[in-house]
């Protein structure tokens, strides 16, 4: 997994992009980003499957913000990001979440 970001001069934003390796996904159907930056709605950000069996995202988030997310596998399975900036516990208190600070 991987993050890249990319910030833009012309406007306060990052361009980041969110990758789930093959390995982690292996065999799914469907992978969504899920987070702070989409009120946590498995529908709101639909990952793209590359031929590599990765699948990736990119989205303009706010620069000089953190923001949690996850990985939901087939709207069942979650995943977190092993290159994420830092984890924190979710307010649920069961799982860490991943977290990108721009």
């Amino acid at each position: 997994m991987s993050l890249k970001k990319r910030y833009l001069r012309s406007k306060p934003v990052c361009k980041v992009t969110f990758s789930l390796p093959r390995g982690a996904a292996e065999g799914a159907q469907c992978v969504s980003l899920v987070g702070d930056f989409n009120d946590w709605n498995p529908e709101a950000t639909p990952m793209r499957k590359l031929k590599s069996g990765e699948y990736h995202a990119t989205i303009d988030l706010a620069q000089g913000r953190s923001y949690q997310y996850r990985y939901l596998v087939d709207t069942c399975r979650w995943e977190n990001d092993w290159s994420a900036d830092t984890y924190v516990w979710s307010m649920f208190g069961n799982c860490e979440n991943s977290v990108v600070t721009t």
